[in-house]
């Protein structure tokens, strides 16, 4: 039985349960379970703390686990990432006061705070910069105010919070974090029921991307069409029973449908359908 590990709580939680549920697999329905078992699927999942879930996955007693890719580098644990999954994007960025530094090079001699030590510790050693770091729970913005550090590294969205605390943000990014899937360092990539698990999780992920789109078209202009509907391999064309006509189906990026519903219509198209996917696999 695969033995999965789920963030319990937090921003992760609801979002790993959707995916996990669109993809076939049974949740939990209340949230104090922190185990619980899909016999139909052989899959057993534990629901732990985002931080620790890298920690037991690379011991082993897990097959994989669901967690961010910051909490992965941070826990410094013998796992990697093997799927990205799109949701929980978030990006790391040090701040300061105006004045201080413009970027990480200007950071020797000083003290950054963060929650997030050991993403830290690792990018000034990567850019060969001697700094101490100070580990802080919580919101870290007041650091610099109270004396702790002269820097902070945090997560920034939009920047307001840094600015009300009269910071800037300084450099480029330190990292760009996303949820993903781990497994231990060195475990077998092959084993039939990961990829199975994979597999389901990728097709969740297409699905969530693509639409169906239907049309119906005069001969004449289905290579324009096709040029605008390539699909994953090619479309499907059927004749209809009105000669001339043929009917189009092809998987096109929800984002752009809009815009190639206009196209396909300024090019004679007509009834032009789409659909959502629930589940595919490529």
């Amino acid at each position: 039985m695969l033995r999965i590990a789920v963030p319990n709580k937090g921003s992760l939680s609801g979002p790993a349960a959707d995916m996990l549920h669109e993809a076939g697999y049974q949740q939990r329905r209340e949230s104090k379970e922190l185990r619980i078992v899909d016999p139909e699927n052989e899959v057993e999942f534990f629901y732990l703390r985002p931080r620790d879930i890298a920690i037991y996955v690379s011991s082993g007693r897990l097959d994989i686990g669901i967690t961010g890719r910051d909490l992965l580098i941070d826990s410094g644990a013998n796992a990697e990432e093997i799927l990205p999954l799109g949701f929980a994007r978030s990006t790391f960025r040090y701040a300061t006061k105006p004045g201080t530094a413009n970027g990480v090079a200007d950071l020797n001699g000083m003290t950054v705070a963060t929650s997030y030590e050991g993403i830290v510790a690792k990018h000034l050693a990567d850019n060969g910069i001697d700094a101490s770091v100070v580990h802080l729970d919580g919101a870290v913005e007041t650091a610099i105010e109270l004396g702790v550090a002269e820097v902070i590294a945090d997560v920034v969205e939009t920047g307001t919070s840094l600015r009300n605390a009269g910071l800037e943000v300084i450099g480029e990014p330190i990292m760009k974090s996303e949820a993903i899937v781990v497994r231990r360092t060195g475990a077998d990539a092959e084993e039939p029921k990961v990829q199975q698990f994979l597999r389901r999780l990728q097709g969740v992920l297409v699905a969530r991307t693509y639409v169906m789109m239907d049309y119906d078209c005069r001969v004449e202009q289905l290579e324009k069409a096709v040029a605008l509907t390539p699909g994953l391999e090619s479309p499907t064309v059927s004749p209809l029973h009105n000669e001339g006509w043929v009917a189009v189906r092809a998987m096109v990026p929800a984002r752009e449908a809009q815009r190639i519903m206009d196209d396909l219509y300024a090019i004679g198209a007509r009834a032009i359908l789409t659909t959502a996917i629930h589940a595919c696999r490529l």
